[in-house]
């Protein structure tokens, strides 16, 4: 029975009802219809048209099936203890990395424990599995924590999780628990080596039983790779003297297969296509999906003719899904030079098998396959593994056993176990993969050395991050990225270079779009895997930032750069410029920035005077120039210091201070600015140091810095 709304007169419905009650044959045989076609609908897919359960098999590879892209039908996991019970492992080595370096120690770590020692011995991501459940894992095994710290004593994203809960956590017995931990950091940061440190206090606080030390490596120093080894031999001491294990000639025995399998069509390869997906969850949510994007434009910032620093716009038009905000970073995954593809190709004695098809399968059921598969012998050198990295004093000792000759194995021992005999080695040459191995065997192949040790030992390609140089608000769908390309001379040997991966290939695709070659001569396979990069293209994603304007164009700004730091305050200052032309208020700003020389690397130079133009007097641009000749070399920290006064007043209103570049500039910027709130407040140190954690807490201090 049809109804309607209140409040109509009875007259009207009774008329109404005339029309909306059946009468005849036919209006039945109507609602019958209409009902029978509602039923239909509602029961599709429970009593007819149900889908095939077996209907994705038309659409599956059958090679894949026993892949780790297949993906498994057990759900891994998330209890540690339970993990160590199931793969028979008496030893995990946590990792928790930003860039990758603690989590390469780790699986060397857990790699030479099991060769060296004879322990079974696995890696996990602290993201993988549940904190709490740490506290399950038996008094028999062991847990060793290989830990970074970036930024401002914060954790990498895959440590997150196990820091809140180390931090909050209350009742937690972890009396069963030994461990050892070791900790990645920069004194250049404030904070050096907080997250080990605040994960010992943790484990300690619940009763957790610490077989040594912390160990800490310095990377201000470049001491990192043998701060690491020096650790891990007090490690295997303690193995040796404390827990009695028996050392064993080590031997590679490998937890992955690498083999070929020419059944397979090129359609099923993958070659060379980044994938970022895979990341921790909370990394993976900070980013965009890695696309292809047009380099719409790129032009020269250096006048110097042996230096380069490159302006490039990106093009978003073709992807619409993405979309950036001030501040944001983009991530550039880079290829590795020809030269260095073709070198170790060689000296393997596989060229002529680059393009075979490979599987990698894994050989112990804790062991992640690290790259795509199946695959291909050139995807892997060109675009999986950073092949030119300097390879370490432990992979060079390992390297000796596949040695085709015994006067190779008997060079690569002696270079392997001297700490200093190493350390000048590498000041006289860039002893990457493929150039070690001919300078060990120049005329023989190294044909008993496997893909599967590769694979596992070489560290795995990773993006470069870029901050963004627009704004948003001017520039929605070009995003631009400011990159100085890095040509570093060898402390012993400085007529060699060596080159930064990304940056060159930058270089080279901004060469070529003009129809000229690198400077240097080098090469890139610029069409990408599949010629997906052709006609100027990079794989890129989208990275978040916490490096954000206020949102009230009126608060006032310091803001700190040197060299490409100035990148984000182009954005900055390009957004408020904007605000003023639409008719919002725009509050004082100062800008100090910092270079070499005016005449070479003052880059921006044109667009920061015509901005400041626009904005009139609400912006003052603070230059220092390190090596101008006649004056004495000053840094942007000193006329921070000069102009103390200046920025305690901006501090005062309310405003906010952003400090991007290098973290020991950054370090030395906010000593200045702490020693002149001091003077001029009266302050004791505890009160500076008070003030700096409340100020950053409250996101008025921010900074986006590195190295």
């Amino acid at each position: 029975m049809a109804t309607f709304p209140p409040n109509i007169p009875p007259e009207l419905l009774h008329e109404l009802s005339k029309y909306t009650t059946p009468t005849g044959v036919a209006d039945y045989a109507a609602l019958a219809l209409i009902g029978g076609i509602g039923a239909t609908l509602l029961s599709r897919g429970r009593l007819w048209d149900k889908p095939d359960p077996l209907h994705h098999l038309w659409f599956e590879r059958p090679q894949l099936k026993n892949g780790a892209q297949a993906g498994s039908a057990n759900k891994e996991t998330r209890n540690i203890a339970q993990k160590l019970e199931e793969t028979g492992k008496n030893i995990v080595v946590f990792w928790g990395s930003q860039s990758g370096t603690a989590e390469g120690f780790a699986h060397r770590l857990a790699r030479e424990i099991s060769i060296r020692w004879g322990q079974e011995a696995m890696t996990a991501d602290l993201s993988d599995y549940d904190p709490i459940t740490i506290s399950e894992i038996p008094n028999a095994k062991l847990a060793i924590f290989v830990v970074s710290t970036y930024g401002e004593g914060d954790p990498s994203d895959n440590t997150a999780e196990f820091w809140s809960w180390i931090s909050k956590a209350s009742d937690v017995s972890l009396s069963n628990l030994r461990y050892a931990a070791f900790g990645l950091g920069n004194t250049n940061y404030k904070f050096y080596n907080r997250v080990v440190d605040v994960i010992v206090e943790g484990l300690d606080k619940f009763g957790a039983q610490p077989l040594m030390p912390v160990g800490k490596a310095n990377d201000a120093e470049g001491a990192t790779e043998e701060d690491f080894m020096s650790w891990k031999e007090d490690l295997f001491a303690v193995f040796k003297d404390k827990l009695g294990f028996q050392e064993a000639e080590a031997k590679y025995v490998p937890s992955l297969k690498v083999e070929e399998d020419e059944s397979l069509e090129p359609i099923d390869l993958h070659h060379g296509e980044p994938n970022n997906r895979a990341e921790a969850p909370k990394t993976a949510a900070q980013s965009s999906a890695v696309r292809t994007l047009n380099i719409s434009d790129s032009r020269e910032l250096f006048t110097s003719s042996d230096r380069h620093c490159l302006h490039m716009d990106v093009d978003l038009s073709s992807q619409p899904e993405l979309s950036y905000k001030t501040g944001d970073h983009l991530a550039i995954w880079p290829g590795n030079p020809d030269v260095e593809v073709e070198r170790l190709l060689d000296v393997l004695g596989i060229s002529s098998r680059r393009d075979i098809p490979l599987g990698i399968t894994t050989l112990d059921s804790a062991t992640k396959v690290p790259i795509p598969t199946p695959t291909s012998s050139i995807a892997i050198f060109r675009y999986y593994l950073e092949i030119c990295a300097p390879v370490n004093r432990d992979n060079i000792r390992d390297l000796a056993q596949f040695a085709p000759t015994p006067e190779a194995k008997a060079y690569l021992l002696a270079l392997g176990k001297d700490k200093d005999t190493y350390a000048s080695f590498i000041g006289r040459t860039h002893v990457n993969l493929g150039r070690l191995l001919q300078l060990a065997c120049p005329d023989r192949p190294w044909n008993n050395l496997p893909l599967s040790y590769l694979v596992e030992t070489l560290p795995h390609i990773r993006p470069r991050f870029y901050s963004i140089s627009s704004s948003s608000i001017v520039s929605p769908r070009k995003p631009s990225i400011t990159a100085i390309v890095s040509t570093t001379p060898l402390p012993e040997n400085p007529n060699e270079l060596i080159h930064g991966v990304t940056s060159n290939y930058l270089l080279a695709i901004s060469q070529q779009a003009r129809s000229q070659s690198h400077p240097s001569g080098i090469t890139y396979h610029l069409n990408g895997p599949g010629d997906a990069l052709q006609g100027g293209k990079v794989f890129a994603h989208i990275r978040r930032s916490k490096f954000k304007l206020p949102a009230l164009g009126k608060t006032p700004l310091v803001m700190v750069a040197a060299g490409t730091g100035i990148a984000p305050f182009r954005a900055f200052l390009s957004e408020r410029c904007q605000l003023l032309k639409i008719g919002k208020e725009v509050g004082p700003m100062i800008l100090f920035f910092g270079c070499r020389n005016p005449n070479e690397d003052y880059i921006y130079r044109e667009e920061l005077e015509e901005m400041q133009a626009v904005l009139g007097g609400r912006l003052r641009i603070v230059t220092a120039f390190s090596r101008l000749e006649g004056t004495p070399r000053q840094y942007v920290q000193d006329r921070v210091g000069e102009f103390g006064k200046d920025v305690i007043e901006v501090i005062e209103e309310g405003g906010n201070i952003y400090v991007c570049g290098r973290a020991g500039m950054a370090r030395e910027v906010e000593k200045v600015v702490g020693r002149t709130m001091k003077e001029a407040k009266g302050w004791s140190d505890d009160e500076v140091n008070g003030w700096s954690k409340t100020i950053k807490k409250k996101n008025k201090w921010q900074e986006d810095v590195w190295g």
